[in-house]
């Protein structure tokens, strides 16, 4: 593994206890408290949490090895990238992972491809990146 980023944190999971735990609690101030119905929210708050960071863990994750490129749920062999450097992004290049647009927080990353298309891989950091890949690609 040359290079990775992870499109999610696994923290957010901690959010369904702790609000089930501060509505038990204020429930528990005013009166009698309804332990099951805290216990059934905080299990169906962090079911969602849980759907919603395996979502961003699966489209928004960066792996580069010296074979592969994935972005997201999207492969690309390194063996098809010609260049990554002084690479200009057309209005309208593809964007790498499936999505209209590079995701939020992410920076776009041009690349020529062999067949002269440019495609948008991103990344966070794209300077760690883009040293990483250099290591591949030879141009």
């Amino acid at each position: 593994m040359l290079y990775r980023e992870s499109g999610s944190s696994w923290w957010p999971l901690l959010w369904g206890p702790a609000f089930a735990v501060a509505g038990y609690l204020v429930e528990l101030l005013t009166g009698p408290a309804s332990v099951t119905l805290w216990a059934v929210a905080g299990l169906g708050l962090t079911l969602g949490a849980v759907l919603w960071v395996y979502g961003r863990v699966k489209t928004g994750s960066i792996e580069l090895t010296a074979e592969d490129a994935r972005f997201g749920r999207e492969k690309l062999p390194v063996a098809m990238i010609e260049a990554c450097q002084d690479v200009g992004a057309p209005a309208g290049a593809k964007v790498l992972g499936g999505g209209w647009s590079v995701p939020k927080g992410t920076t776009a990353v041009p690349l020529r491809l062999v067949d002269g298309s440019v495609v948008l891989a991103w990344a966070r950091d794209p300077e760690a990146f883009l040293a990483a890949l250099r290591r591949v690609v030879r141009r």
